[in-house]
């Protein structure tokens, strides 16, 4: 098996799936995302599955492989997609799961990355390259027009000063916020220049002078928009849910409001937002020592 899967153990997710979608060369989703999935099976009853990019020669998980991750058919029955990849290039009979889970009006939760999930470099006459975030046909492909954003640059100094998240007051009511209190997080607030479709802006990032969770703000440095949702459109007249966050390193996640805003946000995603309570857990099953970002520092000789 190429994938990990997570039985729902009872609860409000009980008979939805979600599949996540690793597969990032720096912000180690290939962590991350397991993580996740087994507190949404453990605790909230979702059928979960998470996805790896796999080295074809060795079975391992190898973030570094640009243009394989297999068990995207998952998608076919899935309920909600959390994807986190940066820069893909996957092969046809791949992306088209993801394509068509779209286009079904499916929800989508993006994290950090996935504003650039893909880059066309080797097929670009491919039928899916109009979803490489540099497109102009599909202006900043998958990121903008269905995110919300494509990438632009670092708004705070990569690897030196943090995030804080700061609740939008204009939104603070909205169900995925529900018992959202301190977001924090050591990788550096992302610049978002306009965001596509109509987006209601749940929270703020604000750059902070170091990675310490209680380091000050930087002056004079305005914030940009760290977590929102919006609606996409596809060609076939199908209308998505989207949630997107910036952030999203597996340090991050070290964080039990970020990790409590994410599986919010799939409640919301599925349509079970009256079910979202502040007191359901949002631990993760196993201890949970992710490994500080940084390019090629994933572990080696991982298996799913």
């Amino acid at each position: 098996m190429q994938w990990r899967e997570y039985e729902g153990e009872g609860g409000p997710g009980a008979g939805k799936r979600v599949v996540l979608v690793s597969g990032d060369e720096e912000y180690r989703s290939e962590e991350a995302l397991p993580m996740l999935g087994g507190i949404l099976a453990a605790h909230h009853g979702f059928d979960t599955i998470a996805l790896f990019a796999i080295n074809r020669e060795t079975g391992e998980i190898d973030p570094l492989t640009l243009d394989n991750i297999p068990g995207l058919e998952a998608l076919d029955e899935a309920d909600c997609m959390i994807i986190a990849t940066r820069f893909r290039e996957l092969p046809d009979e791949q992306m088209k799961h993801i394509v068509d889970f779209i286009e079904a009006g499916k929800p989508v939760i993006g994290m950090r990355t996935a504003t650039h999930a893909f880059r066309y470099k080797k097929n670009p006459d491919s039928p899916y390259a109009k979803y490489d975030c540099t497109s102009e046909t599909f202006e900043g492909g998958f990121g903008r027009q269905i995110l919300g954003e494509t990438w632009v640059n670092h708004h705070g100094v990569h690897g030196k000063e943090g995030t804080r998240g700061v609740i939008n007051p204009d939104n603070a009511d909205h169900p995925i916020l529900t018992g959202v209190k301190d977001v924090w997080g050591t990788t550096d607030v992302y610049e978002v220049t306009e965001l596509t479709g109509e987006p209601v802006i749940l929270l703020n990032g604000q750059v902070l002078t170091g990675l310490g969770h209680d380091d000050p703000p930087k002056p004079d440095t305005p914030m940009m928009p760290l977590a929102w949702t919006k609606e996409y459109t596809g060609e076939k007249g199908n209308t998505s849910k989207v949630f997107c966050t910036t952030m999203g390193a597996s340090t991050d996640y070290n964080c039990a409001d970020l990790r409590r805003l994410v599986v919010n946000a799939v409640y919301w995603c599925v349509g079970l937002e009256d079910a979202i309570s502040a007191e359901t857990s949002v631990e993760p099953v196993t201890p949970y020592s992710p490994t500080p970002f940084g390019f090629g520092d994933h572990k080696k000789g991982e298996r799913p």
